[in-house]
């Protein structure tokens, strides 16, 4: 009874292997119909000839580019536009040429591209959404000087996908909408042509307090760069670190537009330092520590 139990039992589970390995088989013939295999030798010409024309391109983009600079982005993006058209044409005559196309392949097509594409879309919809989040809630406008993920420059253009700054170097940063939703934006002038910039500056706890304060006053006040409809505020306070004792005085004054805030900084700490010297006012001293 056992040994007939047994050979039921492998019976069945032979037979089911077998149902499985036939579909497979099956399957295998299925797939195996709709390749042209004339066309897929041909189709290893028509990528190798690809592969020599972006070769071609290349080296006729690297020179054109060494012996003219100013052509030089021009033809990169020319380029890349070539790269793209000669990729995706070399695609479809592979594959044309491979396959037997009919609603099978169709179907499994739209499927397979559905999916990628709705991958692809979701970072972009995600950044579109944002991007009209942003020009409705406006945290900051084209123009502004912002500080944003240690990055601190203008804002030039508020795009549906992305947002691009300028920063103080020249260098252009693309920052995602999507950034914005869940991060800190500081923005300085916030649609003004104006804005506060604010220096430090340090002296002994044993120097003149009220002459150096007035002289930072005098300086910020008479600087080409001040915006003098808003006020020059000079804040005192004593600042206390591991080594030394000091007095912190902070200049809060406004330029008269965001492009000449360096210029600013650097006029008012020049003409500060300036009368330091003459008045004798001396830094903090780092005090020493006995061994």
């Amino acid at each position: 009874m056992l040994r007939l139990f047994i050979f039921f039992i492998t019976l069945t589970f032979g037979s089911a292997t077998f149902a499985e390995e036939a579909q497979s088989i099956d399957n295998l013939h299925q797939f195996a119909s709709l390749i042209r295999w004339s066309g897929v030798a041909f189709s290893f010409v028509i990528v190798f000839v690809a592969w020599l024309l972006l070769r071609f391109t290349q080296s006729i983009v690297d020179g054109i580019s060494s012996q003219f600079a100013q052509r030089r982005m021009l033809m990169q993006k020319l380029q890349s536009f070539f790269q793209f058209f000669i990729y995706m044409s070399t695609g479809m005559a592979v594959f044309m040429l491979s396959f037997r196309v009919d609603e099978r392949v169709l179907a499994l097509i739209g499927g397979t591209i559905a999916v990628s594409v709705g991958f692809a879309l979701k970072d972009l919809t995600a950044s579109f959404i944002a991007g009209l989040t942003v020009m409705i809630d406006r945290p900051f406008q084209v123009g502004d000087r912002v500080t944003f993920e240690g990055h601190y420059g203008d804002i030039i253009t508020i795009g549906l996908r992305s947002v691009r700054m300028q920063t103080l170097t020249d260098d252009i940063i693309t920052i995602p909408n999507n950034k914005f939703l869940n991060d800190v934006v500081v923005s300085g002038n916030y649609g003004a042509l104006d804005m506060q910039v604010v220096i430090p500056f340090y002296i002994g706890m044993d120097q003149d307090i009220n002459t150096a304060r007035d002289i930072i006053q005098e300086a910020a006040s008479s600087s080409r760069y001040i915006h003098l409809p808003k006020p020059v505020v000079v804040l005192v306070k004593q600042t206390i670190t591991d080594n030394y004792l000091a007095i912190q005085l902070t200049c809060k004054a406004y330029v008269v537009d965001i492009k000449v805030e360096k210029l600013f900084e650097t006029d008012i700490t020049l003409r500060v330092m300036q009368e330091f010297r003459k008045s004798n006012i001396l830094p903090p001293r780092i005090a020493v520590q006995s061994q």
